[in-house]
């Protein structure tokens, strides 16, 4: 099975803005954002979705998160920020692979979608 774009970006075989790196993930600056700061946290292991991660993926699931608490704030997002894991098609998922969009610098609205 080929890589995703992802993975390729996790094993540096594409560059990209590293925001964060650690054994467990990555976290780079989104190349569409849909805020002023959007940055993606990836799992090096491949993961397509979070419907499709497992209980052993607990741990990793976790880090993520405190990753992404951590990136925010580095960035200064102190007045707030949104998480967000798109899960299939009509998630808005575009990449098959697990991430963590971190969204802020801005006042979001509600409902998102």
């Amino acid at each position: 099975m080929s890589k995703t774009l992802f993975q390729k970006i996790a094993d540096k075989e594409i560059p990209a803005k590293l925001i964060h790196e650690d054994e467990f993930c990555v976290a780079f600056y989104d190349i569409a954002p849909q805020a002023p700061v959007h940055v993606l946290i990836v799992p090096r292991k491949a993961i397509a979705r979070i419907a499709e991660a497992g209980v052993e993926d607990q741990a990793l699931l976790g880090h993520l998160l405190l990753v992404a608490q951590k990136v925010a704030k580095q960035l200064g997002l102190a007045k707030g920020f949104r998480l967000v894991i798109n899960n299939g098609p009509d998630g808005g998922e575009s990449v098959p692979h697990l991430h963590v969009h971190l969204l802020g610098g801005r006042a979001l609205g509600w409902p998102p979608g």
